[in-house]
């Protein structure tokens, strides 16, 4: 296990010990979070690294995932694309699901910790639980223009909480709760982010039959049509015609997207006559995606919605220059043409990787700024910190908390 003294060297001594610090302000606290996948996905991946350093740090905290059956993951991503802003056909017939489902959780989760953390629509009506204790309202998606309908339902629970919690300013809401601004983050030491010797990387490639004759773009996302596939391989079939490359689309699925295998079967279909596209669905080798990452000559995001977009900051992290939509909170990891190249359309993300691949110490200096901001701004450590106050502050009466 990483111990918290083990990134001393990534992020200096002073900051370990400010988190140490207010660490003992939070010795008497007990905290569930509260999720709905073990595995799959940027929330997962968080909480499986923050829950052990909270506990190393002397603050007794647990996670606990809720049970739910197809129909159920269908409505609740139904939710999560509708409070993305897509249209969506939700009957009554989908709350009454949700509603169901919920309640049967809330009958088997147990939840008398000091701090209940929840976080997205899925566990979101677990409020119903709510006694003496504390409980925040987590909300890691893009909720800048949610269907009002699916937004008003779930306000009836919002509205319960003690503090709810968005991963950049767009997205926060009126609401008579209080409101935080906590971005999300990514462990520098982790498997999927730890530095990899040359033959690491050179096994991982030869693994997957990926040769390195000429430049490879990457995607490495959830099969996800909010994530945009389709829109990456058109990026790569303009940049094609000017400049010869490869293209790979690594991802996986997750227990709560239901979507996922059909979005796969959609990409197989649109690159299937292209030898130089390469598609691969990888379930949580976080290993293979770190070296497939620093394989790549640019990294892709091209996202249609995002709530943060943790594979951006996990590929700036490389020093790789990445060409990102400028979506959710994205626009917060990279400043264009500093950190990273931001895009609004095919055309315009084809002619950012154009410009990277036909001028290789541009791209090299936007990775090298990429890492400095992320170093500076995006790391668990940072992340750690920001939660510890956000727990403190639910003992404060004061209506702004400043971090």
């Amino acid at each position: 296990m990483i111990k918290i003294d083990d990134y001393i060297p990534v992020v200096g001594q002073a900051v370990i010990d400010d988190l140490k610090r207010i660490s003992e302000k939070l010795k008497d606290r007990k905290i569930k979070n509260i999720n709905s996948t073990p595995v799959g996905g940027g929330v997962a991946e968080i909480l499986s690294r923050l829950v052990p350093l909270l506990n190393e740090l002397g603050i007794q905290t647990c996670w606990d995932v809720i049970k739910g059956g197809e129909n159920f993951f269908e409505v609740t991503k139904k939710f999560h694309n509708a409070i993305h802003g897509k249209k969506e056909d939700i009957s009554k017939r989908d709350f009454e699901i949700f509603l169901k489902t919920s309640e049967e959780n809330i009958s088997q989760i147990r939840t008398e910790e000091d701090i209940i953390f929840i976080h997205d629509p899925q566990p979101i009506a677990l409020i119903e639980n709510k006694k003496d204790n504390k409980w925040i309202w987590r909300c890691h998606i893009d909720a800048s223009n949610p269907d009002k309908k699916v937004w008003n339902f779930l306000k009836k629970f919002i509205i319960n909480y003690d503090a709810v919690v968005f991963s950049a300013p767009a997205f926060s809401s009126p609401l008579p709760v209080r409101q935080f601004l906590i971005s999300p983050s990514i462990d520098p030491l982790s498997e999927k982010n730890r530095e990899l010797k040359k033959e690491e990387i050179e096994s991982v490639l030869k693994k997957y039959n990926i040769p390195k004759d000429k430049p490879l773009l990457t995607q490495i996302s959830r099969f996800d049509r909010l994530k945009d596939p389709i829109g990456v391989i058109e990026v790569y079939k303009r940049v094609k015609k000017n400049v010869d490359c490869r293209l790979l689309l690594a991802g996986g699925t997750a227990i709560d997207d239901p979507e996922g295998m059909e979005v796969y079967y959609e990409v197989l279909e649109k690159a299937k006559h292209d030898k130089d596209i390469i598609i691969l669905n990888m379930q949580h080798n976080d290993f293979e995606v770190n070296a497939l990452q620093r394989a790549s000559d640019v990294i892709l995001q091209k996202s249609i919605k995002e709530g943060f977009g943790l594979t951006v900051a996990e590929a700036l992290w490389k020093e790789k220059p990445v060409v990102a939509s400028n979506v959710g909170g994205i626009s917060l990891q990279i400043t264009h043409k500093y950190s990273g190249m931001l895009c609004y359309s095919i055309d315009g993300a084809a002619f950012a990787v154009k410009q990277i691949l036909n001028n290789p110490a541009y791209g090299k200096k936007l990775g090298l700024n990429g890492k400095e901001h992320i170093k500076n701004n995006f790391l668990i450590t940072r992340h750690l910190k920001e939660y510890m106050l956000l727990f403190l502050s639910l003992y404060h009466n004061k209506d702004i908390i400043y971090f």
